[in-house]
């Protein structure tokens, strides 16, 4: 069969399945069993038997809401492509525009000091270091899943030549995770778990997201006000902080940060599609 027609019906399958983006979603399957990229479906001819059988079987679990990263078992964020699969977070668009704010947050600061606080695949603290190789980063993970993953691709942008980041099992609210750093951080930066219990998500994130990077309580921000804790402690005077929240928490975020006091400059961002998006603040005394 040739291409085109294969696309067209997968993207009709997928269409009728609900999910959002069925065409580019259907190319982007076609292109990883091909082994090309995406615009190089324009130029090829026939498909072999073996790779429309392979194929028909990844959009048939695609149709039934797995995720299409963990289909291809790689996510692009910013300038990174990283491993992903089942027990890890798949990295969204919308985080980038943190990491974006977080690299203006380090310009002109030769080796800050960061601190990514429930890293999942990596996707913030890789990046940062990737972009600002100056950075003497620190991931830390709880999920035993999902640390796997963040170790992998640690390694992977290390042995790239990146500079490498430390990867930490931790729980962002415990009060002993790295005394060590206490006051010397110049950055704090998470993407937490904020669902709020019992809210409705897609298929692809109620199924296979894995739920410690999930739900954050009754109004989802149960795990922030602990986070807020190790990052007030974290961070030197004047430190940065950047939080991740759900498009319903562009108020309730901020305000929570400033009643926990000492904060100062608390700011909401919204995404590139103008939804809130994550909450900045400094930490008081700089």
């Amino acid at each position: 069969m040739n291409p085109r027609s294969l696309v067209t019906d997968a993207a009709r399958r997928l269409a009728d399945a609900g999910v959002a983006s069925p065409r580019v979603d259907a190319e982007l399957l076609l292109a990883h069993v091909l082994g090309v990229t995406r615009t190089g479906l324009l130029t090829l001819g026939e498909v072999p038997d073996g790779a429309v059988a392979r194929f028909a079987d990844l959009v048939g679990q695609r149709a039934d809401r797995v995720p299409l990263q963990h289909l291809t078992g790689r996510a692009p964020f910013r300038h990174l492509e990283l491993a992903v699969g089942p027990g890890v977070f798949v990295p969204r668009p919308e985080t980038e525009q943190l990491v974006e704010w977080a690299l203006a947050r380090l310009a002109g600061v030769a080796e800050p000091v960061v601190v990514d606080l429930g890293s999942g695949s990596g996707a913030i603290a890789l990046s940062l270091a990737h972009e600002h190789p100056g950075a003497r980063v620190t991931a830390v993970e709880h999920d035993p899943a999902a640390i796997e993953w963040t170790k992998a691709n640690a390694a992977t942008r290390a042995a790239a030549g990146d500079t490498p980041v430390e990867v930490l099992s931790g729980d962002m609210t415990d009060p002993g995770l790295l005394p060590e750093l206490d006051g010397g951080v110049d950055l704090v930066v998470s993407n937490p778990p904020y669902v709020p219990d019992g809210a409705t998500v897609p298929r692809e994130v109620a199924d296979h997201d894995p739920p410690l990077a999930l739900w954050g309580g009754p109004d989802g921000l149960d795990v922030v006000r602990g986070l807020l804790r190790t990052a007030a402690r974290l961070l030197r005077p004047g430190g940065g902080l950047a939080i991740e929240h759900a498009d319903q928490q562009g108020s309730a975020l901020p305000a929570l940060v400033r009643a926990s006091g000492g904060w100062t400059d608390v700011e909401d961002h919204p995404d590139l599609a103008g939804r809130p998006r994550y909450t900045t603040a400094s930490r008081t005394g700089g």
